[in-house]
């Protein structure tokens, strides 16, 4: 229970981070926003203060280091406005034709610290912010002279602010050996980080050090800067549902399909859709898609692989009408960059495409097609397949089923291999197969798990023509299964008639 002198919290102005903070920062204290130059302090500080503005409160932005005209280039480059604002500058730009500022930022004589500090002091109290940053401690810390002097006016300023119900940030370098004294000093501490990956662009990356008296999202959030700000991709979801969900059988729409399934799949399962290239798990997969827009429920397609103007040219082919779900909002395809995405962000994207529309229908299907093509995207990441399973897990809670297409490696025999865990990953696996036949090759389809009820233990024949997907019945007389390479033994009446238009 929240005592009655607590002091409540403040946004930070970026809502993902809010939520990593359990609500934000608490007010009327310090904190420290450290990383190396170009991470984003200065655009986390303005949303900081634009946010205040927003709620009417006033703000005070003390730059030693940047010149007031080039924090409102800053400003103009997100499509803010600082008028609402007020800037402090500690560098005289007015005195710019003096020959002794020409050579170094203050004057030969030193600026005292003292005096530059008392400066600001001032302002403060003559302005009453509700929010300051000072950008950035770097320049205190050389005026300082030494560390001991500088940690002594860092405790005074904290000193100052305490009573006055301001929040102050204070922006540094990360680099150099004060950052332990100054951590020690804050309330709080935010560090940004940026790494270059092997490949793509760099990785940015935000993680709360510490928020004294205050649980947060630990660990390393991946983030970006974009025209309007950061954005922000917390590590784990926030919305978390606690208990069980109800479950109920999903069908795909065809019904040979779903008698080798055991009537469907369970909603709020995951299923990995498992076999060579080309074998036809993609067209499955949007089997399952189509049958739930008709169904009036939303699908969403996360395509890592095969581009938007092919999977219509597929879906055409197989008879079904994705153009009109499309346009009714009940498919949504979502193409994604390999080398350009993060685990955090994609975990984002998919959180944010499954609630409910505007018109309040709720998704059923995910498809992530497919699971090789996720992880070659973040070949620099490490976890993938954990964080993954999170994913599934995440959706799972919402009662949705998620469909994962697994291309196996290599296209026939022992040689085949797959790159993930399908036990550990997976509630349902369907196996694809190629077999020869009468000297050609066909497709077989079978059921080899199901954790959430019965299935056939049959191997079928499929197809896929301008008709769907065309499912036999049970075949038994094949040889060489466990080699994988099915070979069928039996006649040629058995299996489906090559009538027809493959695709």
């Amino acid at each position: 229970m929240t005592s009655p002198n607590t002091p409540p919290k403040i946004s930070t102005g970026i809502a993902p981070l809010d939520d990593i903070l359990r609500g934000g920062l608490t007010a009327d204290r310090l904190y420290l926003v450290e990383g190396v130059p170009g991470t984003g302090k200065t655009t986390l500080a303005l949303q900081f203060l634009l946010e205040g503005a927003r709620q009417g409160e006033a703000g005070l932005y003390v730059t030693l280091s940047e010149t007031k005209r080039e924090l409102e280039g800053v400003a103009a480059s997100h499509g803010w406005s600082l008028d609402n604002i007020d800037i402090h500058e500690l560098v005289d730009t007015e005195a710019a034709g003096d020959a002794r500022l020409q050579y170094t930022m203050f004057e030969p004589a030193e600026i005292e610290l003292g005096t530059t500090v008392d400066g600001v002091l001032e302002r403060v109290k003559q302005l009453e912010p509700k929010r300051v940053v000072f950008d950035s401690l770097s320049e205190m810390r050389l005026l300082s002279q030494g560390s001991l002097r500088y940690r002594r006016q860092i405790l005074a300023l904290k000193q100052f602010f305490v009573g006055r119900g301001c929040t102050v940030l204070l922006l540094d370098d990360h680099s150099g050996t004060e950052e332990q004294h100054l951590q020690s000093i804050a309330h709080g501490v935010i560090r940004l980080e940026h790494l270059l990956s092997d490949y793509g662009g760099e990785r940015r990356r935000l993680r709360i050090v510490k928020h004294r008296g205050n649980s947060f999202i630990g660990g390393s959030h991946d983030m970006r800067i974009v025209r309007g700000g950061l954005k922000v991709y917390p590590r784990e979801a926030i919305d978390q549902i606690v208990g069980t969900t109800p479950t109920h059988l999903v069908n795909s729409g065809n019904e040979a399909f779903d008698e080798l399934l055991g009537g469907g799949l369970n909603a709020g399962t995951s299923a990995l859709l498992l076999g060579p290239a080309g074998v036809g798990k993609s067209s499955m997969a949007l089997q399952f898609a189509i049958s739930a827009a008709q169904r009036n429920e939303r699908a969403v397609l996360f395509q890592f692989e095969e581009s938007t103007q092919s999977l219509f040219v597929r879906a055409e082919g197989l008879g079904f009408d994705l153009q009109s779900h499309v346009d009714s909002g009940l498919v949504q395809i979502i193409n994604l960059v390999p080398g350009e995405i993060t685990p955090s962000e994609f975990a984002c994207l998919v959180q944010e495409s499954v609630k409910p529309d505007a018109q309040g229908r709720k998704v059923g299907i995910v498809s992530i097609d497919s699971i090789n093509g996720y992880l070659n995207s973040m070949p620099h990441e490490k976890f993938l397949i954990i964080q993954m399973h999170e994913l599934l897990q995440y959706l799972g809670k919402r009662g949705i089923l998620t469909l994962v297409v697994v291309a196996q490696h290599g296209m026939l025999g022992q040689a085949m291999g797959t790159p993930i865990d399908a036990s550990y990953l997976a509630d349902a696996v369907v196996l694809f197969r190629y077999f020869e036949a009468g000297g050609s090759i066909r497709q077989a389809i079978s059921v080899i798990k199901k954790r959430t009820g019965r299935h056939e233990r049959t191997i079928r024949e499929f197809k896929l023509s301008s008709k769907g997907v065309e499912i036999g019945p049970p075949l038994t007389q094949f040889r060489g299964i466990l080699t994988g390479v099915p070979e069928f033994t039996g006649t040629q009446e058995t299996l489906i008639s090559k009538q027809g238009k493959n695709q």
